[in-house]
């Protein structure tokens, strides 16, 4: 019998007083009705941030030259429908699992930005993830990767809007126990690459159901951010950093969450295993390096390390791109907990 997840321990109580106070509301309504047409639009393109286009499979395993891959077919703890790989290491299937995630607005095979519209809408650069399972499988680590919820081709969810890991570590969640419950992979050492939105869900799924990641060695954990260090840093690019109370409201009004509940700051002490963190130290899209030192800061981790990317503040070529380029410290980290 497979393994359950008990769902009535999964909502945990909320650590904030409450979703919007009293006083932000009035200011927010009060801001809605005088702000000029064009703010208003660039305050509903942030909201939007939360409610992405859906990035497309644009490279296989068979771009690289990986062989004996397949498709899966998984689900979140909630039965949504995640598409994904499974991808066995060069020269045969190995001992060693990497369970690989994406961030947001991405998929498992990376961001098409170079596509033309409407991925350059957000940056007009490609994003290789499948360069980094083929490092992986490479150095002999079979690849489990996933489209999270409203992502990629898997399934939807809250009506298409992200929860930035408040909704989407339910399927980190069912992952692993598609992981636990399978007959050659429960038997793997496992590792977890979880980055930015994938990454927050990740901690998510670790502080509310801890038990389901005991057995894992260690994770990495690029590009994870707070949702108010990324809405502070764009208001102040597009001139509307007075309306974050607004952005709020409309969050609320999407169906979403505020940007200080879509946080990894809360779930970050619950975080135990080694951790492997990467960030872009000057990135011009959030608050670093105040926000990816705070919540290495937080971590609840003994052994953990942190990469700092320099000379340079792009986010999505630089950063989400770096394991790519540069596999030699990921894959470093991974062997000496792996091995």
């Amino acid at each position: 019998m497979e393994n359950q997840v008990n769902l009535a321990g999964s909502e945990r109580a909320s650590t904030h007083k409450s979703r919007l106070s009293k006083e932000r509301m009035e200011n927010a309504v009060k801001q809605l009705n005088e702000i000029s047409e064009s703010d208003y639009e660039k305050v509903m393109g942030l909201v939007n941030v939360c409610k992405p286009f859906r990035s497309i499979i644009h490279k296989t395993p068979d771009d690289y030259g990986m062989t004996d891959w397949k498709d899966v077919f998984l689900k979140g703890i909630d039965g949504v429908p995640l598409d994904g790989w499974y991808i066995p290491a060069k020269g045969g299937e190995s001992n060693k699992l990497v369970i690989f995630n994406h961030a947001l607005p991405m998929c498992r095979s990376g961001f098409q930005g170079h596509l033309g519209e409407p991925f350059s809408g957000y940056d007009n650069v490609e994003i290789d993830f499948v360069i980094q399972m083929k490092h992986l499988t490479d150095a002999g680590y079979n690849v489990l990767a996933y489209d999270i919820r409203n992502h990629g081709r898997s399934g939807s969810s809250n009506n298409g809007v992200s929860g930035i890991g408040q909704l989407e570590w339910r399927d980190c969640a069912g992952v692993k126990q598609y992981v636990d419950n399978h007959p050659r992979l429960s038997k793997m050492k496992v590792a977890l690459y979880s980055q930015c939105m994938g990454g927050n869900s990740q901690y998510e799924a670790i502080s509310r159901h801890p038990e389901l990641f005991e057995n894992v060695k260690c994770m990495v954990s690029p590009m994870v951010v707070s949702m108010r260090a990324i809405y502070e840093a764009f208001s102040s690019l597009q001139g509307v950093s007075q309306y974050l109370d607004l952005v709020d409201f409309e969050l609320l009004k999407a169906g979403g969450w505020l940007m200080d509940e879509m946080t990894p700051h809360t779930a970050a002490p619950d975080v135990k295993m080694p951790v492997f963190m990467i960030q872009v130290k000057d990135d011009a899209w959030t608050k670093n390096p105040e926000d990816g030192q705070k919540t290495f800061d937080l971590l609840g981790s003994e052994e953990k390390e942190i990469h700092w990317i320099e000379n340079t503040d792009k986010r999505f070529k630089d950063g989400y791109n770096y394991f790519g380029r540069h596999p030699e410290k990921v894959l470093a980290f991974l062997d000496k907990y792996m091995k």
